[in-house]
Parts: C-alpha cells; structure tokens; sequence
C-alpha cells in the first residue's frame, strides 16, 4: 500500500483527505500535524485507532523533524496542507502566516527535494509532491469571468499572499531541480469539522445560540463553494493522474453571495430545529467590510474535468444541508473546542488604523 506523508492531515480539509484515504484503504497516511488552534485530534477519531494511519506532531518549519518523517516513514508522495488560513487572523498577526506558510513550505519543499534525490528508478519516477492551495492568490473578480489555470496571481491579503509565495517556491522546484510538483488550487470548502471562525460553521453555531449572524459589508461578496470531500476526492485524482508540473483548478460551480449562503443556514435550521422565537434570518446583522475584503472569487474546473474526469458528487444544496445536519448530530465536537477557550468573534477589523476602509 503506498504511503502518504499528509501535513496538516489535523485540519479541515487535511482531515478529509485522511480519513478518505485510511477508510477506502487508498494509502497508508502519515499525518504530520503541529496541532495549532484550528488542529483538532477530535475530527480524527474515526482512524486514530487504524493501522493505516500514523500521527506525528511536528512543525514544518522544524526541518529535522520533518528530515526524521521523510526518512523513516519513506513515503511516495507528500500532500502539502499544512498553513495558516483564516484571512481576519492573517490581518492582525500576518508573521506567523508568513512563518508557517512561506517559510515552512520551503522546509518541506527543500527536505522533500533532498529525499526525493536520493530516490532511484521506480521509486524516484513516482514520487509526486503535491501543493493545496486556493483560489485567494489571484485577487478579486470583476462582475464576470472565472481564474483559469494561467490568471496572473494579485493576492490581496496577507494570507492570500503567503500562499502564493508558497505556490511561485513549489514551482520553482519543479522548474529548477526537476521534482515531481503539482499545485492545486481551490474555491471556499465547506463540510463536516470545519473550525467555527469559518462563514459557514460560524453562521450554524451562532443560528442556534440565538447570537447575530455577522454579514460583511453588503453581503455580495460572492464565492464559488465546494464540498470537502468532493474536494478531497479531486485531490486524490491529481495526485494520482495529474501530469506533473501542472496546475489543476477544483471547484464546485456553486457561486453564491455571502448573504444567499447565511439565508440558505437560516432557512435549513428553521426546517431542521425551529427556533420559537421565529425565523433566524432576524438574527443578520451587517457588520464593517473586512479590510482588503475582494470581490468575488469564481474557479473554472474545466481542466480537472476535461483531463482526469472530476466532477463533484454533491450540488451545494444538498451538500449544505449535510453540513447543517452534521454540525446539528456533533454538538459535541465543536462545543469541546469553545469549551478549550475560543470565541467567535470579530478580528481583523483595523480599527483607527490607516487602510482600515480601502
């Protein structure tokens, strides 16, 4: 069975892409996680306990630990998620972004070249180094058109921005040492475990507390949204088919504006759990626009489609109410992590700052 070193595999969208793997017996996974706030060992109790599945805590940044990984686990393939990924926090505190994100993936992308050098034959032909990333590199959309595969990058956020420094290093090493890259790029995900300072998992706690549901701006902000685990499943098929070297587009072709997406919350929990004091959508409260807060984003899948066949399995309907029902059925899961001390509550605001309104 081929093995995978997954980092971040504690995250959101890491975590998906594990439990995928072990429970469809597709790879052994080294899970290579620091464990920092949004890592959460609780989304990984379905393989905890599996023999398919190693946990190793470590940072990236850390290149002996990561040395250590490489050379005893020996795996075939490294699937890069490991980063600081929430915008508002990127914009109080964007060193640790830069740390984790730029920094930490050359770590991994300079111990993964030297491993991979000393790979021979078979061994060397297949290994793949895979990089996550995300539709934010390219900046804000105007009212139509779609990022393909060759938009020039215009982040617009420090976060955004880390990701694509990390992005231009992993293409880098394909172009300068020859390794096995390939680059991923993303619309917003959605599902089960996602950590609650996200839109969606944001929206259903604070619904069923009865607390505001904050909407920046206007509410049009607007996003292409994609299922976790379809997203993990186009992933698994790039790393496995993809041509290495290139970039390859997963999105949902489900645009929606923020405010859409808070009602279609609303409503679902009106159905699932009504409320006695009324609908919840009298709970939306339109706060301060996020600095830097880009348009729209929309992703052209075409190339993954076309090339290796993807398509996602869920609509964004029936996908949301998934998601509702889950966060319903695993109060559980994501009281613990309120109980360990994080609130859901506004940052990145800038306030009295210059550049606060731009």
């Amino acid at each position: 069975m081929k093995t995978i070193l997954v980092t971040g595999g504690a995250g959101f969208i890491g975590g998906c892409f594990v439990r995928q793997c072990v429970a469809e017996r597709a790879a052994r996974v080294v899970n290579f996680d620091k464990l920092t706030y949004a890592g959460n060992l609780d989304s990984l109790e379905p393989v905890m306990r599996d023999s398919q599945h190693v946990f190793l805590q470590g940072d990236i940044v850390d290149r002996a630990a990561v040395d250590h990984a490489l050379e005893a686990y020996q795996p075939e393939a490294i699937v890069h998620f490991a980063a600081e990924s929430h915008v508002d926090r990127s914009i109080d505190g964007p060193a640790e972004f830069v740390r984790t994100n730029v920094q930490g993936t050359f770590q991994l992308l300079d111990s993964a070249r030297q491993y991979w050098q000393k790979l021979a034959g078979p061994a060397r032909d297949a290994f793949r180094f895979l990089q996550v990333s995300t539709d934010e590199v390219y900046g804000s959309l105007g009212a139509s058109g779609k990022f393909l595969e060759t938009t020039s990058y215009d982040p617009s956020s420090p976060y955004s921005a880390s990701k694509a420094a990390a992005d231009h290093l992993v293409r880098a090493y394909f172009r300068t040492y020859g390794m096995p890259t390939l680059v991923t790029n993303c619309s917003n995900n959605y599902g089960p475990y996602q950590f609650p300072e996200k839109l969606i998992p944001l929206i259903i706690l604070n619904a069923l507390e009865g607390k505001p549901l904050p909407v920046y701006g206007d509410g049009q902000n607007a996003r292409d949204w994609l299922y976790v685990e379809d997203h993990a499943r186009a992933l698994r098929l790039v790393l496995e088919r993809g041509r290495v070297g290139e970039t390859y587009h997963i999105g949902g072709r489900n645009e929606r504006s923020n405010i859409a997406v808070v009602r279609a919350i609303c409503r679902l929990l009106d159905e699932m759990q009504p409320d006695a004091g009324g609908a919840r959508e009298r709970h939306i409260s339109f706060v301060a626009d996020r600095p830097g807060h880009d348009r729209r984003y929309a992703i052209d899948p075409s190339k993954i489609e076309r090339e290796l066949g993807w398509r996602p399995a869920e609509t964004f309907d029936s996908a949301l109410a998934k998601t509702v029902r889950w966060y319903l059925r695993n109060q559980d899961w994501w009281r613990n992590i309120l109980k360990r001390g994080y609130r859901p509550e506004r940052i990145g605001e800038l306030k009295g700052k210059a550049g606060a309104n731009p």
